[in-house]
């Protein structure tokens, strides 16, 4: 419930509260106080980033200075073309100008004035290659790797870790050439080889004498470097520090309650708060409720993005949007268990695309172009399973495969597969009969779909689906493979397999919001001084998945929009013309 007459607590002033400190949250720091505004964030976990520091990093933001830079200069219109067509009835003229708009100044902000510089998505696509205005490439940036010793102290004691499962004994792998080089080690290449030595024996190092990954790639690298540009600029950080109410005096918001280890705190906002708590995908009242088949879905975000964002807002009026396409950006994992207990959970980025795999369900069929976008593995897994049965899908290999590509947490040669067997992670058999029954798939129907995808793959097709037909599907590939870098043949057993459940990186429906961030309540009207960006904001996309980056991508925009808002900056005038 908002407070409206504070209990006594110790007072705290400052121009703008930023709550939660992941990409959106800190974009908005960040730039609120390069513009002179005083700024704290508050994070309820004990450590910053939130799901940033778990994802990938890269963010779409089309028409970026990095681009120009590489000669690449697009028409806004072809972006607006792209997104109609994506989007269609969930596309938000003003919304979208606004993202547009403000994506290419936010990188041009962060690149040239704070310690966060990116490198370019030279070679990124965007997913749906068939549609007008599809990009391919130079629309993504991501964060320029770094030491987290550079980074300094203050920034290694408030930095979530990398996670687990997307890392190699805790250490991150960037997409393109650091990717590429981990490959081809396992290939037997000498450059690959010299690559993963030279990155593997370093982290080695770094634990041993550190006790952490001190290469940062990633989110890691992205949360870390706008940590470090956040305190340059002056901003307060306080974890372990859960907000507790809003405080809305005459109908605007003007600070919040905190609760910390010392007790009660109220911390004024003079300009405004700004929600970017990481979105509900850890709410499971909200999730059964929305998400098809939300009882089972397991979220890549941390378990503070339990819609504390979304409560908060809805006790000042704010209205929760829930009429998109998809209420949360769907990614397949597979559920990792260890020996002492706990279950990871691991997404499947990369993996769908490499030849020689498919996906199948309980009858043995397909039921997706395996190297289409994560949202639409997903997508399409849910639908084609019946009701009353587990949403579940199985990525079939052969042994030819596994000791090139990753499947899953499996890693390729020279990482031992035991570990995975041994845990039941993956399933493994001698014929593809022997699989299915391991499965608890049907032999003849795998039997058949892998016969029938086999004759197709040796030609370089996939009738059935359109494997390879994209640019997105042929990058994701492996360029060595011909004549069609996404499909080989299953041959050589044994076979395995892993099992693929719905997740998500985080939640698409989130608060209803106008053109600066600013949360509307069930008139549509902005309620003054507060702001939503990140996951707390319904994503600007509609619920669709265009292309890669398009929770961060967003994420900063607005972050950016809502700090200048609050900062009074006026608005950048023909970046979207």
């Amino acid at each position: 419930m908002t407070t409206r007459t504070p209990p006594t607590a110790p007072e705290h002033r400052y121009d703008v509260v930023v709550v939660g400190s992941g990409a959106g949250g800190l974009a908005a720091a960040v730039t609120a106080a390069h513009h002179g505004l005083r700024v704290v964030v508050l994070e309820r976990a004990a450590v910053c980033g939130g799901a940033t520091a778990w994802s990938g990093g890269w963010m779409w933001a089309p028409g970026n200075p990095l681009a120009r830079a590489d000669g690449v200069q697009e028409e806004t219109n072809t972006f607006r073309d792209y997104l109609r067509a994506v989007l269609g009835d969930h596309y938000e003229p003003a919304r979208i100008d606004a993202f547009l708009a403000a994506a290419p100044e936010m990188v041009r902000f962060f690149h040239e004035h704070t310690a966060l510089t990116f490198v370019p998505g030279a070679k990124i696509c965007d997913i749906y290659g068939d549609l007008p205005g599809a990009g391919t490439g130079h629309r993504s940036v991501g964060p320029a790797p770094t030491d987290l010793r550079r980074l300094g102290d203050d920034v290694t004691r408030l930095l979530r870790r990398q996670l687990y499962e997307t890392s190699f004994l805790g250490l991150g792998v960037m997409a393109g050439p650091d990717l590429a080089g981990f490959l081809a080690a396992s290939h037997g290449d000498v450059r690959g080889l010299l690559h993963a030595t030279r990155r593997v024996t370093r982290h080695l190092f770094d634990l041993a004498t550190k006790g952490r990954g001190m290469q940062l790639v990633n989110g890691t690298a992205l949360a870390g470097r706008l940590l470090r540009s956040a305190l340059d600029a002056g901003v307060h950080i306080q974890v372990s520090t859960a907000v507790t109410d809003l405080v809305q005096e005459d109908g605007r918001v003007t600070g919040v309650m905190a609760a910390t280890a010392d007790g009660p705190v109220r911390l004024t906002a003079a300009r405004g708060v700004v929600l970017a708590t990481g979105g509900f995908p850890q709410d499971e009242a909200r999730r059964r409720a929305l998400f098809p088949r939300g009882e089972q879905h397991w979220s890549l975000a941390p378990g503070e993005a339990d819609g504390a964002g979304a409560t908060l807002a809805e006790s000042a009026g704010g209205r929760l949007r829930t009429d998109l396409a998809s209420p949360a950006a769907w990614c397949p994992v597979s559920l990792v268990p260890y020996r002492n207990g706990r279950t990871g959970v691991f997404p499947h980025i990369m993996d769908r695309a490499k030849p020689g795999s498919i996906g199948v369900l309980r009858t043995g069929r397909r039921f997706v172009n395996e190297a289409n976008g994560y949202y639409d593995y997903v997508a399409a897994m849910i639908a084609a399973t019946p009701a009353g049965e587990p949403v579940q899908a199985w990525q079939i290999t052969d042994a030819r495969f596994v000791r090139r590509y990753p499947l899953g947490m499996a890693k390729p040669r020279p990482v031992p597969l035991f570990p995975y067997l041994r845990s039941g992670y993956l399933r493994r058999g001698r014929t593809l009969e022997e699989l299915a029954r391991a499965c608890g798939i049907d032999p003849a129907g795998l039997t058949a779909t892998v016969e029938e995808f086999n004759e197709a793959a040796r030609r370089g097709e996939d009738p059935a689906l359109g494997r390879g037909s994209t640019p997105f599907n042929r990058y994701g590939g492996d360029a060595s493979v011909t004549p069609n870098p996404t499909l080989a043949p299953l041959e050589k057993g044994p076979f395995y397999a892993v099992r693929i459940v719905p997740g998500s990186f985080g939640t698409f429906a989130g608060l209803a919001t106008d053109e600066h961030a600013r949360v509307l309540d069930g008139q549509d009207a902005p309620i003054h001084g507060l702001y939503a960006v990140g996951n707390d904001q319904a994503n600007v996309m509609g619920g669709h998945y265009p292309a890669g980056g398009v929770n961060l991508g967003p994420a900063m925009a607005f972050g950016w929009i809502a700090a200048r808002h609050l900062a009074d900056v006026p608005a950048e005038r023909g970046a979207a013309a």
